[in-house]
């Protein structure tokens, strides 16, 4: 088991690097660098100088400012690292040698952290427009995806394994009609559509029949008398916040989960063993949940890592657009579109490392739940 751990930990490495190197050639294609960005900008700045200044001189500013001075055009081009030859640029996303001062021994200079940079020492280096460095702006987002991704996924998690396994117990029944019916209506509904609707009808807005949900943001901090509340008054505030973005986050999530676990445990109850176990006088409630429960559980651990990253990260752009949320889902997709090239990079890493390691968790948990499962070669 421990060189199994270790051996797929080495091979994070290749793996990384592969990602990344795919991600580094399609963005030499990509057109709209950081230049180009660059360009664009200037041009609203000269058309905003142009307008204000009126009459002939608009065309002529118009047209300078398109003509970007090749001193500017060159400086730019050093601050994106660009004047490199693309090889040097492809060394240093993964690691390089960058000494800042040339005190101290070689030995000095060569072991310093701070002479290194590369994201396989977790440097991502700054972003192109926001004036901060990359790790900087994903602690800063952290909070607003940690609360809807960790909170949403445990809580559904949660949720649908115990509805799974009521419905698996009273399969047939009026309940098991009426939960999936629910469920199912839920599923039917996107968490978009329920956020617009709920801002429109809840929100703070003039038209909103009920003010219930919050301007913005994870907290009412910047409001009068906020920093003199309790601590209990803060979290309930924090729930406020939260709890129309975390239904929204939740709200199509349970059909899958709850129908899984409850066919899971269902197949389950019909095999040989259980009925062995029923045979030696073992009550239902201990065949459930000391025999079958155990295997039925192993189909749900499968999709664990996915289906957190997918809430952690990526399901939570457009609810984050709603609520004006601003987490690491929108820091991504502002990135892409502005071409910010140290967060996209330095984004899709964390997200790739998070892959791997909750592929390699879910492998580690095939084999707590059921000891049967192993990866001793012999047993191959």
């Amino acid at each position: 088991m421990l060189s199994y751990i270790i051996r797929r930990l080495l091979l994070m490495i290749p793996t990384l690097i592969g990602i990344l190197t795919i991600t580094f050639i399609v963005i030499q294609f990509v057109p709209g660098g950081p230049i180009d960005q660059m360009k664009s900008l200037l041009r609203g700045h000269s058309g905003v100088i142009g307008e204000a200044g009126g009459g002939s001189s608009l065309t002529q500013s118009t047209n300078k400012a398109q003509e970007m001075d090749p001193r500017h055009f060159e400086a730019l081009k050093r601050i994106y690292h660009l004047d490199r030859p693309l090889w040097e640029r492809y060394l240093r996303t993964f690691l390089w040698y960058s000494p800042k001062e040339q005190s101290g021994t070689f030995t000095e200079r060569f072991f310093n952290r701070d002479n290194w940079e590369g994201f396989l020492i977790f440097k991502f280096g700054d972003s192109f427009y926001r004036n901060k460095s990359v790790l900087q702006l994903i602690k800063e987002k952290l909070p607003v995806s940690v609360s809807l991704g960790v909170i949403s996924f445990f809580t559904t998690y949660i949720a649908c394994i115990i509805l799974g396994i009521a419905k698996a117990v009273k399969s047939g029944t009026p309940f098991d009609t009426t939960s999936s019916f629910l469920v199912l209506i839920g599923y039917s509904t996107p968490g978009f559509v329920l956020g617009i609707l709920f801002i429109v009808l809840l929100g703070p807005g003039d038209g909103a029949i009920a003010h219930w949900i919050p301007l913005s943001g994870l907290t009412s901090a910047g409001t009068p008398g906020y920093e003199s509340w309790t601590l209990w008054e803060k979290f309930v505030d924090y729930l406020h916040h939260l709890a129309a973005p975390l239904l929204c986050f939740m709200i199509g999530s349970f059909a899958t989960l709850t129908i899984l676990t409850k066919n899971s445990i269902i197949e389950e109850m019909h095999k040989q063993y259980v009925l062995t176990a029923r045979a030696k006088g073992l009550t239902e409630k201990r065949v459930l949940y000391k025999h079958v429960l155990k295997n039925a559980l192993i189909p749900l651990i499968t999709g664990f890592p996915i289906g957190f990253l997918a809430m952690f990260f990526t399901g939570s752009l457009l609810i984050e657009q709603i609520f004006s949320l601003n987490g690491l889902g929108l820091l991504s997709y502002e990135a892409v579109i502005q071409r910010d090239y140290p967060i996209v990079l330095g984004s899709l890493f964390i997200f790739s490392l998070l892959t791997l390691v909750g592929q390699l968790l879910t492998d580690i948990s095939y084999v707590l739940i059921d000891r049967r499962i192993t990866f001793d070669e012999s047993q191959v």
